[in-house]
């Protein structure tokens, strides 16, 4: 054993090096290796840079290619290098558990530069190995970019580096699937509280699932669950929150957006911003735990954005539903008063739009 060991020890340089230049040249590693080291938004050598990381002025050249589709901006002037304009401000586990201080220990955060969907990857964690209970509650998984992250009913989530915050929290309950009704909209009184200790203005609650400002959405939630109808279940709740999004990305999306830089005086750094939004659903989902989404119910409806107000439901078939938006059941669901009585719909099944025909976010 100590000779194997001796040997490793021995060979470690030499592995160590060819471990970075194979991690190096994994999709995407090199170029977040670049964006950071042109994070000071000085000039850096292409040929400095190379001779940096013992790669080729080429690679440098071709990682750096395709930059603006994260929504960054960089200059590549000949004789003094690269230099990038709008550095993103990057995320760091150990400044948010920092922020969180001792709600710190309910959480296992970790950052990925980029990933398919952080919801995705967290359900196969919560699933893998079931028999020793899979990833433990209060994992979280928060993607620098996301090339696959998903809204509602199968819609794309859009973001650019640094310009947003999207990330996925495991949750384990002892209930089970039956029990957990109105999670999302939990899920958002948790997000309203987050905005309102930021000194965030103007933002609302839109049914179910979604957050707005003044100029269109603010933030998504997806939540989605593993286990029994009895219990025990996992849920894993994805946040995507624009901060300020730039044309190159919002032109993507195909409906109006607001962004947080618009709604307070001074932007939240991003590691504070998630530590807040965690700090908050920890609180609600222990709540949530406890009694269920009738606890919340009264303080989701008074940040409702359409609450006592005439909307127009859209059914999946493609049917239209009007009414007087009269708040939420104790499952969450949305209670509509029409011509032909008080009618619910259940979480999933439509989407809102505003009674004068106009969609609204």
């Amino acid at each position: 054993m100590n000779a194997l060991m001796d040997i490793s020890q021995q060979d470690a340089p030499g592995q160590k090096r060819a471990a970075n230049f194979r991690q190096l040249n994994e999709p995407g590693t090199l170029t977040f290796t670049l964006l950071r080291m042109l994070a000071d938004g000085e000039f850096h050598s292409g040929e400095v840079l190379a001779r940096q990381l013992g790669i080729s002025r080429a690679s440098v050249s071709n990682a750096l290619r395709e930059v603006a589709d994260y929504g960054l901006v960089l200059y590549s002037v000949r004789g003094r290098g690269y230099k990038l304009v709008n550095s993103p401000q990057w995320l760091d586990a150990a400044r948010v558990s920092s922020h969180l201080g001792e709600l710190g220990k309910f959480f296992r955060i970790e950052i990925l530069d980029s990933a398919p969907s952080s919801n995705t990857l967290l359900l196969q964690r919560a699933a893998a190995n079931a028999a020793n209970g899979g990833a433990p509650s209060g994992s979280v998984v928060a993607v620098e970019w996301q090339s696959g992250g998903r809204g509602r009913q199968g819609r794309v989530w859009h973001s650019g580096l640094g310009n947003a915050l999207t990330f996925s929290l495991l949750w384990r309950f002892e209930r089970g699937l039956s029990a957990l009704s109105g999670l999302s909209l939990a899920a958002g009184v948790a997000l309203m509280r987050a905005l309102h200790a930021l000194d965030v203005k103007d933002a609302q609650l839109k049914w179910p699932n979604d957050v707005l400002g003044a100029q269109g959405k603010l933030a998504g939630i997806l939540v989605e669950a593993q286990g029994d109808m009895l219990g025990p279940s996992a849920v894993v709740i994805g946040i995507g929150m624009n901060l300020s999004l730039p044309h190159t990305v919002s032109r993507h999306i195909g409906q109006p957006v607001a962004n947080l830089a618009d709604m307070t005086a001074a932007l939240p750094e991003r590691n504070h911003l998630f530590a807040v939004l965690l700090r908050e659903l920890h609180g609600v989902l222990q709540e949530f735990a406890a009694r269920g989404f009738a606890a919340l119910r009264m303080e989701w409806e008074s940040d409702h954005a359409w609450h006592n107000r005439p909307v127009q439901l859209q059914l999946p078939d493609g049917a239209s539903v009007t009414g007087i938006a009269r708040g939420v059941t104790e499952e969450g669901a949305l209670q509509l008063e029409t011509k032909q009585g008080m009618l619910r719909f259940n979480v999933g099944e439509i989407s809102l739009r505003s009674g004068s025909g106009h969609v609204a976010a």
